[in-house]
């Protein structure tokens, strides 16, 4: 009985796959940041306009793109060290792979603002509003002039060519691009699609960030970071830790409650009479109001200054006015009496 014994043919390696493994493994290796940007929808004149951007305001050496297949940057991976199994559920569909050094949300920030315009496509939706400007349009009158009118953009013939008459907004948010109004925004060299990159994931030092955690509202952040500065200056109010951001907000803190101390406790200084006093008589002004009538029948009552005549007073009566209080200038009061009163106001 003869025995057979099967090979199995290998196809060599392309030499073009071994050198783009060999790039993509250096590349990982030279970058602190790896990102995966979904490539779907985005068309190669957009993608080399995005790309030029990015190299001409940031440089290579910062920011680098490279278009990769999938099985051959997980390879790369492999090699470079870096477990793959993490980025497995992101190597799907059409990639572009990003290389970076710089914080990976700030990286987000940067391919969100670089954007690159496309024409609109027959069956896509708006993305936004589109308006189609006044002015020249520099086509010649013919056939098309039914399409303006069909699309209800008013126009006149001036000068042998057509001119839209004001602006007029073609579709809304959501609307459907008929094959009629894509043609024409063509025409007219309207190119109302943003085209961006938008990342799915990006992995530094061994984390991987998804997308959803990259892409955060700078003004909320930036609310939440001055809450917490707020927080922070006044829990060291309140331990009066020695700094001069504290200090500047401690110390006019630590006076007035020392004062309101001061009041309180009844502690006269010269620094402190008026505070005192103040708080005496608001007190002495409480307890007369929760007594109501029966202050009167205790014999206390309370004279509220009367407002200042409109008419001036007579002669007379501002001579006599000025008499009494010469009078009680030269009186003055004594020590006794004022020891008295707050004697009777604090009970010591």
């Amino acid at each position: 009985m003869a025995l057979r014994i099967a090979f199995k043919r290998t196809r060599p390696i392309p030499e073009w796959k071994k050198k783009e493994v060999e790039e993509l493994t250096r590349l990982i290796k030279s970058y602190k940041v790896i990102a995966i940007a979904d490539l779907t929808g985005i068309p190669a004149a957009q993608l080399h306009r995005i790309r030029k951007k990015l190299r001409e305001k940031y440089g290579e050496d910062k920011i680098k793109l490279r278009v990769a297949k999938n099985k051959l940057f997980k390879l790369a991976l492999e090699r470079a060290g870096i477990d793959a199994s993490k980025f497995e559920p992101y190597l799907t569909g059409n990639n572009i792979f990003i290389f970076a050094n710089i914080n990976p949300f700030e990286l987000a920030m940067i391919l969100d603002k670089e954007r690159a315009r496309a024409p609109a496509k027959p069956g896509m939706k708006a993305p936004t509003e589109i308006v189609v400007p006044a002015g020249n349009t520099g086509l010649q009158p013919g056939p098309i002039m039914s399409v303006f009118s069909k699309l209800r953009i008013p126009i006149r013939v001036q000068e042998g060519t057509i001119w839209i008459a004001k602006d007029t907004v073609v579709a809304k948010p959501g609307d459907v691009i008929s094959e009629e109004l894509a043609s024409l925004l063509q025409k007219l060299g309207i190119e109302p699609v943003e085209i961006y990159l938008k990342l799915k994931m990006a992995y530094e030092d061994g984390v991987v960030i998804p997308a959803e955690h990259l892409y955060i509202n700078i003004d909320e952040y930036r609310q939440r970071v001055e809450e917490a500065v707020r927080h922070a200056l006044w829990v060291g109010v309140e331990i009066a830790y020695p700094e001069p951001e504290v200090m500047k907000l401690a110390i006019p803190v630590a006076v007035r409650r020392a004062f309101a101390v001061a009041a309180e406790a009844g502690y006269v200084t010269p620094e402190t009479a008026e505070f005192v006093l103040r708080t005496a008589v608001a007190k002495a002004l409480a307890v007369v109001a929760a007594l109501g009538d029966k202050a009167k029948e205790l014999g206390i009552e309370v004279q509220v200054a009367a407002p200042a005549a409109a008419a001036p007073a007579a002669t007379e009566e501002k001579e006599e006015e000025k008499k009494e209080e010469e009078e009680k200038k030269e009186e003055g009061v004594s020590e006794e009496e004022l020891a008295g009163g707050l004697e009777s106001l604090f009970g010591f």
